[in-house]
């Protein structure tokens, strides 16, 4: 994933690396092997409870103009959503509140993580922190991050003689 203007954001990964790189997973599968075998962390069905904390799935991309930050928070209301930027710091935080719409005792199965969540990203020097703009729709936050001037890409019109 090259980067235009030479900073990034940090850390810096290839593409490849960045899209399966989970430092949740990882932990969850190394605490998984340690205990194998010990019925304490076994449910009933004999699956093993999750110990996944839920962290919104982010993209991160950037053009001439600006950085932008996606990141998927279905069923998460925009009142319940905050971002703020404090020392060079992204910060995304929030809550997908559970439905009380169905009995809990009706559920056969619920996979998927509710609760407070926090993302935070270490941003550029050349992130202009006074023209942030955030959009919220169809579940998908967008956080844009105008460059300073100084940082946008020039051309110079070279002059032969």
């Amino acid at each position: 994933m090259a980067n235009k203007s030479g900073a990034g954001l940090a850390p810096t990964r290839g593409s490849r690396e960045m899209m399966s790189f989970d430092p949740f997973r990882q932990f969850e599968e190394r605490f998984r092997h340690f205990f194998e075998g010990f019925e304490p962390f076994r449910t009933l069905g004999g699956e093993n409870w999750s110990l996944a904390t839920w962290a919104p799935a982010c993209d991160i991309y950037e053009n001439d103009n600006e950085i932008v930050v996606k990141a998927e928070l279905p069923e998460v209301k925009k009142e319940d959503v905050y971002v703020s930027i404090e020392n060079n710091l992204l910060t995304i935080r929030g809550e997908r509140k559970f439905s009380e719409e169905t009995n809990k005792e009706n559920y056969h199965r619920v996979e998927r993580s509710y609760g407070e969540f926090m993302r935070s990203f270490t941003l550029p020097s050349f992130v202009d922190a006074n023209t942030v703009n955030a959009e919220f729709k169809d579940g998908v936050l967008r956080v844009i991050l105008a460059k300073r001037e100084e940082a946008k890409p020039k051309q110079i019109e070279v002059k032969v003689k």
